[in-house]
């Protein structure tokens, strides 16, 4: 399972890669000697609310699931704290860059997702697509009612982009770059028959869809195949979504999705999950995923998903020089995270875990 990016050595300037090979350091630039170890493109998770919830019980530390069951118009990105100390604990175990939902699950329409790195001092310095999807959560409690409001809302704003009356909402000039296929829509939906209901949905207002934590798939995958949907699966570390399932049910998922065609990624979906990121993709390969496609699932294929792949997501002359050192197999437990670079700067791996590891073993 060991298969490194092969490469001598790689030239980094102004925070991208300029060369890769065998090639010597020019006079003046700092050599870092990564002998004995191995270089991967850094992680992306593409789904988290990192930078947004610190302590879910203290509510001060929340900035998830406000008020209104529609608001289009709310940036998560604007609401990031860059001082989180999610941000050292994801980053020590390869984690470049998160996607982070303003919505937790508690809206039906909750604004707009940001894709951005885990390392920098602001977030306007962190941002990597500020608007990445719309975050919209499918109806499953109350289907029928919440089916309604949300076909009436996307209605709603599509009469305003026909009307653009004078007097400005603010919601719905954010649904207008959805309503133009400039920005995608983030539909999470768990069940087949809701996949299905979310299709026809973005079929019938042409919206550009991303699935978004499906626990099964069945007779959609072929539908998100036709469309080329791509799909976001939540953690493969997780029970069965019902308890008829498989055991190995969600373990299984990612390999179902790869045989369908689909273009997959990771998302944890919860803070304390975040750093497991690549363990997830390593039980998927245990249970019938292709290494090679683990891997590109937590790198160069969510690049793609939310439209940055000539930035980052690979190990490639002028991308971001997001990338992480190890002694092995980053997919492997076992193995350590020895250095982390995102946008060419060496991040630290120390984070508040690793504080009180070393505290509590030094006491006296």
């Amino acid at each position: 399972m060991d298969q490194p990016a092969r490469v001598a050595s790689v030239l980094i300037d102004k925070g991208k890669f300029v060369a890769i090979g065998n090639i010597a350091a020019p006079d003046g630039a700092q050599v870092i000697d990564a002998t004995g170890l191995k270089m991967y493109p850094g992680f992306i998770d593409s789904g988290t609310e990192v930078g947004l919830s610190e302590i879910t019980s203290l509510k001060e530390s929340v900035d998830t699931g406000e008020q209104g069951e529609f608001t289009p118009n709310l940036r998560a990105i604007v609401a990031v704290n860059p001082e989180s100390e999610h941000f050292p604990v994801v980053r020590s175990n390869g984690i470049t860059s998160v996607v982070t939902f303003p919505g937790g699950g508690k809206q039906i329409v909750a604004g707009l997702a940001a894709l951005l790195h885990t390392d920098g001092w602001t977030w306007e310095q962190m941002s990597l697509q500020s608007a990445a999807a719309l975050d919209v959560t499918w109806p499953e409690k109350d289907a029928s009612k919440l089916d309604a409001k949300l076909e009436e809302f996307f209605a709603a704003a599509e009469r305003y982009r026909a009307a653009r009356p004078s007097k400005r909402d603010v919601a719905f000039e954010a649904m207008l770059p959805v309503l133009e296929g400039k920005i995608p829509v983030a539909i999470a939906a768990a069940q087949e028959k809701d996949i299905l209901s979310a299709i026809e949905f973005c079929d019938r207002h042409k919206l550009r869809m991303i699935l978004v934590g499906p626990r099964e798939l069945g007779k959609a995958a072929a539908e998100l195949k036709a469309r080329s949907i791509p799909v976001v699966l939540g953690r493969t570390l997780s029970l069965p979504l019902h308890d008829s399932d498989r055991v190995d049910a969600a373990y299984t998922l990612p390999a179902q999705a790869y045989r369908a065609g689909l273009k997959i990624a990771f998302g944890t979906f919860n803070n304390q999950f975040v750093r497991d990121l690549p363990y997830n993709a390593a039980t998927a390969v245990a249970y019938g995923l292709p290494y090679e496609e683990a891997l590109k699932a937590i790198t160069l294929n969510p690049a793609e998903i939310w439209g940055v792949a000539d930035r980052v997501g690979s190990i490639s002359i002028g991308k971001s020089a997001d990338f992480l050192l190890t002694d092995g197999d980053p997919l492997e437990t076992r193995t350590q995270v020895r250095q982390v670079f995102v946008a060419g700067v060496r991040s630290s791996t120390d984070s508040r875990q690793t504080r009180l590891y070393a505290k509590y073993r030094n006491r006296k």
